[in-house]
């Protein structure tokens, strides 16, 4: 459980299971998208609709080990692999609940832009500094 600082927990709802009987693949994205915007909002004060700076996906990757289904309560475990200027990359893990073993990992790399021109800008300092204290290691 030492690899991911924050864990964010991500309910499993009976329309999340494919017709082979386990959590489709893009629920695994929704559940990290999710819990890493919650925690940015949360902890680093992002307004996603009102705001100076938004945090737009530039690419994100997942990879399967082994599969959940409803109605397994989950886990989205957030760390850092890599602290921009202007970017951030989340190393992120699905999680059974209280398991220290990620059953799929991934990766999003965020890009934060003025939400009025959409080009680059800043990490906003109170998301750096959250990142910093909460996600980067001791």
């Amino acid at each position: 459980m030492a690899a991911y600082r924050v864990r964010e927990p991500f309910a499993t709802r009976w329309a999340d299971n494919d017709q082979y009987g386990h959590l489709n693949n893009t629920v695994y994205y929704q559940a990290m998208d999710t819990a890493i915007n919650a925690w940015m909002i949360r902890a680093g004060g992002l307004d996603p609709t009102g705001g100076d700076a938004i945090a737009l996906c530039a690419a994100s990757s997942c990879e399967f080990t082994a599969s959940a289904g409803f109605p397994e309560p989950l886990e989205v475990g957030i760390g850092i692999e890599r602290l921009g200027s202007s970017s951030i990359t989340w190393a992120l893990g699905i999680l059974r609940a209280g398991e220290p073993d990620p059953i799929a990992t991934g990766r999003f790399v965020h890009v934060f832009v003025d939400s009025a021109n959409r080009r680059p800008t800043p990490i906003p300092a109170a998301i750096r500094s959250a990142v910093e204290s909460q996600l980067l290691p001791v």
